[in-house]
């Protein structure tokens, strides 16, 4: 992205599932940048929500939606005229996914097609990037860095409705987007953590819950292995996407988003790393649940979007804990979440 922000002052931007942990945060980094924004998502997941915290009501454009409804989805369009489209829109949790598989292939098979039809009937955008997960791939428990020529086949309903939306996108590129008019990304991204993530059955919230409860912290598969990163690296890399492909639409494709191997560590490091950085005496227990199937080892390789793109990551996963630790505590503490948010992107991007 171009660090003055340049190419995003004044743009008509089209977040979907802006509501949402990465869309909260992507959309207070539009703003910063001097951007239009539009939101179209249901209501936030959660209570508390990080969209709430964020101070977004009322400085965009929020629009309550869902993307399963193509004719609201396309009036908002219509009366939008967005010339960037990212979409994040999505029911992102592998146990919900189980538990509800029809609605997550609605939402994220689906709710893709009714994005890109819009984004089709819609001559002012420039530039769309559908935001999918590291979960995309064929997963053979190897260790091994998936690359983006790698067969994609999700094994449980939500990555599995993501592997179909990365299909569906592909589609939508070669037989409607070929003449150039709008260039079509994929982004397959890592494990995010962050300050506001209060969703269910996710490692990083789990620990916050347990630990300022003064509970131990129960961690279900402490030996599987995850690409970990701040949430503000693969928005970060979106943004920086939907620019340059705006500007060279050779560039567009689909891209791997995750960290350094070295960062790629076992779900039970991560709660280790959480656990020092919060202090009072936290600790983790290994209890596995019997839970439904989720990989036990997941790694990516990102040569392509660093060679592409020159992008490096900028945190490390002790990093990315660390400042996720200084977020919760000091939401816990009263003090202005905006400021402290605006002063982690700042940081962020400055490095």
């Amino acid at each position: 992205m171009n660090e003055s922000g340049e190419f995003y002052r004044g743009r008509k931007v089209l977040v979907t599932g802006h509501t949402g942990f990465k869309g909260s945060w992507l959309c207070r980094i539009l703003l910063g940048l001097g951007a239009q924004v539009t939101g179209y998502s249901l209501d936030p997941a959660t209570d508390p929500a990080l969209y709430h915290l964020a101070g977004l009501e009322g400085r965009i454009r929020s629009v309550r939606g869902d993307v399963r409804d193509l004719e609201h989805l396309r009036r908002v369009f219509e009366e939008t005229q967005p010339e960037v489209v990212l979409h994040l829109a999505a029911q992102p949790i592998v146990r919900t996914s189980y538990e509800e598989p029809v609605y997550t292939y609605e939402t994220n098979v689906m709710g893709t097609v009714h994005v890109l039809e819009c984004v089709r009937l819609c001559p002012s955008v420039r530039s769309f990037l559908n935001v999918t997960t590291d979960k995309v791939y064929l997963n053979v428990e190897r260790n091994y860095g998936y690359r983006e020529e790698d067969p994609l086949d999700g094994y449980d309903p939500y990555s599995n409705s993501k592997s179909c939306s990365e299909l569906v996108t592909h589609s939508y590129a070669r037989s409607f987007f070929g003449d150039g008019r709008c260039a079509v990304s994929t982004a397959r991204a890592g494990n995010v953590i962050g300050g506001g993530d209060f969703a269910r059955d996710r490692i990083i919230p789990d620990c916050v819950r347990a630990a300022s409860e003064g509970r131990p912290i129960i961690v279900r598969n402490p030996h599987s292995i995850r690409p970990y990163q701040h949430v503000l690296e693969p928005l970060a890399v979106y943004l920086l996407i939907a620019e340059r492909q705006w500007e060279r639409p050779e560039y567009a494709g689909y891209y791997n988003v995750g960290p350094d191997d070295a960062d790629c560590i076992e779900t039970g490091r991560l709660a280790d790393l959480f656990c020092r950085f919060w202090g009072d005496g936290a600790v983790w227990l290994d209890r596995s649940d019997g839970g439904p199937h989720e990989a036990g080892f997941l790694k990516l390789n990102c040569d392509k979007v660093k060679e592409t793109f020159g992008w490096q990551p900028r945190l490390t996963v002790d990093e990315a804990v660390a400042w996720t630790v200084a977020w919760t505590k000091a939401w816990l503490g009263g003090e202005d979440i905006e400021k402290v948010m605006d002063g982690q992107i700042r940081d962020f991007f400055r490095m």
